[in-house]
């Protein structure tokens, strides 16, 4: 009969291996399922930001639907194409994202936007203003907050207080109306030039006053509606980045100095607000699971060696290594120390003075028959010169300890 020699591997077999993750996998797969959900939830059937078919916080439906109940229809398009197709001396055209668009976009859309009713443009930032609207430049930036319209203009004086602020313009045209100034004073978050062909042109420094969720505060609804209600027909242009006619004349939005760069809009400000609380959720509860799992630090356990080893093949084994490195001060230090240590307590000297040379000596001193002036060398010399000296060194050790204990 053969018998089963037992096993000393340490690995893990697949079955302890399932027990020990099954619950961390189940974790991260719920964590996920409830981050698709929640991302799906907020952002599905929506369509981002100033979007006016997107019941989002910081979609446009709202001010639509209202648009729509005044008999004013609203038409949504995302390339510059449809765009110029659809405008008109009766169209309002809001441009949502500006700064979207490439520099040859901006330059067809401001040429194509003369034959506009009014045109609106929604925080046009840099070299996007300059293109979009000549003659004008962004000033400042700052926060959105309740202010007064602080001017002449009707659509402004009849809302009252509204939500603005963001980016800030100045302009030295003539005829051009600036509102809701800080202070009282320009450059305003709303800036309104008169028209250069069928009608004008309007910038508004934040997008705030047409979100859903600032719609029904303040004098919002009044000023969007009087903005984007002029005429019968709105032109709603979402920008988008896989529009054609992006490819023209360079891939990038010129930053005004005749090079091409990306886009000013950060890419974070392109993604869904959804899906951008759904990866935080499913950060956090990685860092939460990796420190749930992390090791924990407990008390020292002792366990059995697999095999013994001698204590004369571990001093050999270091004592080779000492050779090795040419390490003698060390293998000197070793030994006195061991010789102190065995040495103290036949002496009466306690273990905590074993390496003191003001209470050891007198005390080996006077064990001895014969004591001479080289104990001090011996127990707390110098480092020896030779593997020779070495040797010497560990047979006087050795011959002293010999009368300590036979004294």
């Amino acid at each position: 009969m053969t018998a089963t020699l037992p096993t000393t591997s340490d690995a893990r077999t697949p079955q302890q291996i399932w027990l020990r993750v099954r619950g961390v996998l189940l974790a991260v797969l719920v964590l996920v399922v409830a981050g698709v959900a929640f991302a799906a939830v907020h952002s599905g059937g929506q369509h981002g930001r100033l979007d006016p078919r997107s019941a989002d916080p910081y979609g446009s439906r709202a001010v639509a639907e209202l648009l729509k109940e005044r008999g004013v229809s609203v038409d949504v398009v995302t390339t510059l194409d449809e765009a110029e197709g659809a405008i008109g001396p009766d169209t309002t055209l809001l441009v949502a994202g500006p700064n979207v668009l490439t520099a040859h976009q901006q330059r067809r859309l401001h040429t194509a936007a003369a034959t506009a009713g009014r045109t609106v443009l929604i925080a046009p930032g840099g070299s996007s203003v300059t293109r979009l609207a000549p003659g004008v430049r962004q000033a400042s930036h700052g926060p959105v907050t309740a202010r007064p319209p602080r001017c002449e203009l009707p659509a402004a004086r009849t809302a009252g207080a509204s939500h603005m602020g963001g980016i800030h313009y100045a302009t030295d045209e003539p005829g051009a109306t600036s509102c809701y100034q800080e202070n009282g004073f320009a450059p305003a978050p709303l800036l309104v030039l008169p028209g250069r062909g069928a009608g004008d042109t309007v910038l508004l420094g934040s997008p705030d006053v047409l979100h859903n969720d600032r719609l029904d505060q303040q004098g919002n609804a009044s000023l969007g509606l009087q903005l984007l209600g002029p005429h019968p027909h709105l032109l709603w242009y979402l920008p988008s980045l896989d529009d054609p006619s992006a490819a023209e004349g360079g891939t990038g939005t010129d930053n005004g100095s005749g090079g091409d760069e990306a886009g000013e809009s950060g890419f974070i400000d392109l993604i869904p607000s959804g899906w951008l609380w759904g990866t935080l959720q499913l950060a956090l509860a990685a860092v939460l699971a990796a420190v749930w799992r992390g090791r924990r630090l407990g008390p020292l356990v002792t366990e059995r060696l697999p095999v013994a080893v001698r204590a004369s093949e571990s001093t050999e084994g270091r004592a080779r290594l000492y050779r090795k490195a040419a390490a003698r001060d060390r293998a000197a230090s070793a030994l006195r120390a061991a010789t102190r240590t065995r040495i103290s307590p036949l002496l009466g000297v306690a273990p905590r003075d074993a390496d003191s040379p003001a209470v050891l000596l007198p005390a080996v001193a006077s064990r001895l028959s014969t004591p001479g002036d080289d104990i001090s060398t011996l127990l707390f010399g110098p480092t020896p010169a030779d593997d020779a000296a070495l040797v010497l060194l560990t047979d006087q050790l050795d011959a002293l300890e010999r009368e300590v204990r036979t004294s």
